[in-house]
């Protein structure tokens, strides 16, 4: 975000490649397409990770309903969980063939790792495999001149003005200086009253 003094940047987690290949299809099996979630990168500062979709069709390409699909997690390494269970969810697909594993969320290891996700239709097994990161957001200070100018303007309003930006010069004497910050100028100095006329 222009003029912000610090600019947080991170990966929000869009998944690349969603339109990924698809499991080999049997002669009367079944056969994975991955849906979503394939090359996806999950934050770890925000526990944020993206839920592995997949649709699961026959031999004609039709969805299955009712097919008992897998996703399975690493147990080391980078890698993640489904809530409360765990390295492994078992899904049933629903009309459209589709099954989600619900509630992935990251470990705090950074690195890439493989959901391996298993159905099977007429006793043929079925395995295909999505490739995930896990990643620490990038954190970029912003325009030191940002940073001053708002040090400076907090000084100012505790009366430290002086004291922020004053330096003396060559003569003793105290100068009144300025922060040149484009299209405005901001010029700190002592206030001076005088006698009511």
């Amino acid at each position: 975000m222009a003029g912000s003094p610090f600019l947080f940047l991170f990966l929000s987690g869009v998944a690349i490649g969603q339109q990924a290949e698809t499991a080999p299809r049997l002669q009367n099996g079944a056969s994975i397409q991955l849906m979503e979630g394939e090359g996806a990168i999950n934050s770890i500062r925000l526990h944020r990770g993206h839920e592995p979709k997949v649709r699961v069709t026959d031999h004609e390409a039709k969805p299955i309903s009712g097919a008992a699909v897998t996703f399975v997690l690493p147990a080391t390494g980078p890698s993640a969980s489904f809530g409360d269970s765990g390295l492994s969810i078992t899904v049933m697909t629903d009309e459209r063939g589709e099954a989600v594993g619900r509630g992935l969320r990251p470990n705090g290891i950074p690195g890439q790792f493989r959901i391996r996700v298993t159905t099977s239709w007429h006793d043929s097994p079925v395995v295909a495999t999505l490739v995930q990161t896990n990643a620490e957001p990038v954190i970029h200070v912003g325009h030191s001149k940002t940073i001053a100018l708002i040090v400076l303007i907090a000084g100012a309003a505790g009366g430290g003005a002086a004291a922020a930006l004053g330096k003396s010069g060559s003569s003793g004497q105290s100068a009144t200086p300025a922060v040149q910050t484009a299209p405005g100028t901001i010029i700190s100095g002592n206030p001076t009253l005088g006698p009511p006329h």
